[in-house]
Order: structure tokens, then C-alpha cells, then sequence
């Protein structure tokens, strides 16, 4: 599923993730002529997808990518995540 904001609502874009196999949810533009399918319950979900990433970015070795090689940076990004979950999943003693 993609889901993106408004400014991203164009056909070449949602036939490209339908050739990927993804269904896109976007929503659409005021100025569109044809309807589209647009469900605003999962649009619901970039709000926590939206938090994730600025989380991460909280990682200074993340949002500058100190690592040169692209395997190294999503390893930290993995590890900066295993962080995040860790800490919200921390049993209150």
C-alpha cells in the first residue's frame, strides 16, 4: 500500500505502484474529474508512519548519514528502530 499526501495525486504515479503491485492511497485533488477509490480510515495510518521516520531522524548518525556505504546506514536505521520499539514496549516496573 502507498500512502501519500495530496500533492502526489497523479495517474502516472498510481500506475506505477499498481505495476509494482501496491494499491496507492491517495487522496485526491479538488480539480480531479474522476472519481477514485480513496479510503480515509487507512489514510489514518501516515500520521504513525510520518512519527516513525521523525523519530528516527531524532539519531543525529541518521539524519546527517555519517555511514558512506548504504548496507552500514540501514543497519543503524534498523538498529535506531529496535531502539524505538524497545522504549515503547518497556515494561513499567
Amino acid at each position: 500500500m502507498l500512502l501519500a499526501h495530496r500533492g502526489y495525486d497523479a495517474d502516472w504515479i498510481r500506475e506505477l505502484a499498481r505495476q509494482q503491485g501496491a494499491w496507492a492511497n491517495i487522496p485526491p485533488k479538488r480539480n480531479r474529474r474522476d472519481p477514485i477509490c480513496f479510503s480515509p480510515f487507512l489514510y489514518r495510518a501516515r500520521n504513525l508512519i510520518e512519527r516513525f521516520f521523525n523519530k528516527i531522524k531524532q539519531c543525529r548518525r541518521v539524519a546527517t548519514r555519517y555511514d558512506k556505504l548504504a548496507a552500514n546506514y540501514l543497519a543503524f536505521v534498523k538498529l535506531a528502530s529496535i531502539r524505538i520499539w524497545l522504549r515503547a514496549n518497556a515494561s513499567a516496573p
